[in-house]
């Protein structure tokens, strides 16, 4: 549970500052950040899942 939250708290960094930096106006930077987090944590997800079925 502790690497879950670790992967939140850097998903929640990344996409304030992406978001913070990377857009005009407020909405954008809003919408953005929301998607760059997603996009984190779906990633992340994903690729824990198929890195658990992988014999090491």
């Amino acid at each position: 549970m502790r690497h879950f939250l670790v992967m939140t708290a850097f998903a929640i960094a990344a996409a304030v500052v992406f978001g913070a930096v990377a857009k005009d106006s407020t909405k954008d930077r809003v919408l953005y950040g929301l998607k760059v987090f997603v996009e984190f944590m779906v990633i992340g997800l994903v690729l824990g899942w198929v890195l658990y079925f992988l014999p090491f």
